[in-house]
Formats: C-alpha cells, structure tokens, sequence
C-alpha cells in the first residue's frame, strides 16, 4: 500500500467519550455508562439518517444537528425540547475540543510517516466544526492542509463516488495501492469499494456485516492495537 487515507470520528480517537461528558452535564437522570452507551449509538444511527437528508437539501443543518438527540432521546423516553437539543449540540462541540488520539494511531501514523507513505484525511461534516477536530488532535504534523479533506468543503460526502474521484485526483493516487480506514461500514467501506480501493473497518462498535453487504472489507479490526499491528505488518 502506498497511501493511506483515514476516517475521523470514532476512527482516530473515541468520540463516545464527548457525548458521555455531556450527557453527564446535561441530564440529572443517573444513567449508567451502558445507558449512556445506549444512547450514543442510537444518537449516531439519527445522525448518519439527518446527515444525508441534510446533505440532499430535505433539512437543514440546524435540524440535523438538533434532530440527532431529540430522535435518540425518544427512543429512551427521555424528555428533551428544542432548546435543550441546541445546548447540547453546542456542548457536545465545545467537548470535543478535547478529544485526543488513540494511542496505538498516534504510534501508527509516526511510523507511517517516517516509511514515507502518502497519508490523507477524508471526513464528513461541516468545515469549520471538522476542520477544529482536525487541529485539536494536532494531524497535520502528518497529513497536511492539501491532503486533508472534509465533505462540507468539497460539496460531495461518503459514501458517494465523487468524493473519492475528487481526492484520487487531487492525491494523484493509484487507488489499487490505497488503502481507506473508517468506523462507517455504509459511509466508509462501501464508499472506498465502490471507488476501487481497498478497505479497513475499525469496528470499534462490534457492528454486525450488514447480511445483504455486496462489498466486504479487506480486513475488520476491533482496536486501535489490532489495526496499529496490522497496518506495519502489511506496510
């Protein structure tokens, strides 16, 4: 493999941990980690829906964003109104200024980096938000600007096919030598097999294979470890 592109969220560092802490802050329901879990998962299962809607025009993003807990918390029966919906958006962006790398992907990306693999970034989301994740866990002492791409910049998102045309063009990558790395089996491994490359689900989440998936990854790792030690074998 001569480049790697990774995913951002729950890929690179654990994104659950921000929406534990404000969950925590938010509700006085003494919920337990399980619970909360729980909640994350059905919170990001809204997301990925709104996202697409967002995307094609049917909502806007302030409803996406908002929509996301409010669908999530009705699962559980958990009251929420609107403007509790907006506090917490705005407080879950607020602590997400504080994610940090997984260790074993820090560990990896130096170790990619000093091989001299070409090393990219393509997320979904909005610029500004994404783009503040980007410089919290300080990427670009691998990856620079010119290689880092997010969705709401370019006008395309995964699991779409331009997306990766884009980036194919802009790396000047042989994509039967580029490998992708994402949580997102709909987004991001179906997008990548669509485009050509090969792909590495960080099932993190111990999602099941979707049944009918037509597209399967190349390899599924359960753990930062797991995907650090199969990444310098193969590299």
């Amino acid at each position: 493999m001569d480049t790697i592109i990774f995913d951002v969220d729950d890929t690179l560092y654990d994104q659950a941990q921000s929406f534990h802490r404000t969950v925590r802050k938010l509700f006085q329901e003494p919920f337990t980690d399980e619970e909360i879990d729980q909640l994350y998962k059905a919170s990001r299962k809204y997301s990925e829906i709104l996202f697409d809607q967002s995307e094609a025009g049917e909502i806007s993003q302030f409803e996406w964003q908002t929509g996301r807990i409010i669908a999530a918390c009705k699962d559980f029966n958990i009251p929420i109104d609107t403007e509790k919906a907006v506090i917490f958006h705005e407080t879950y962006a607020a602590e997400q200024n504080n994610i940090t790398l997984f260790p074993e992907v820090e560990e990896l990306l130096n170790t990619l980096y000093k091989e001299g693999k070409q090393l990219g970034i393509l997320t979904n989301g909005e610029e500004k938000h994404q783009a503040m994740k980007i410089k919290q866990l300080g990427l670009s002492r691998w990856i620079p600007a010119e290689k880092t791409f997010i969705s709401g910049t370019i006008g395309h998102a995964k699991p779409k096919r331009e997306v990766f045309d884009f980036i194919e063009e802009k790396m000047d990558l042989d994509q039967t030598k580029t490998v992708y790395i994402g949580d997102n089996f709909e987004k991001d491994i179906i997008g990548a097999k669509q485009a050509g490359w090969q792909a590495i689900w960080m099932n993190h989440r111990k999602k099941d294979l979707p049944e009918d998936a037509i597209y399967k990854p190349d390899k599924e790792v359960h753990n930062a470890k797991e995907l650090l030690d199969f990444i310098c074998k193969k590299a």
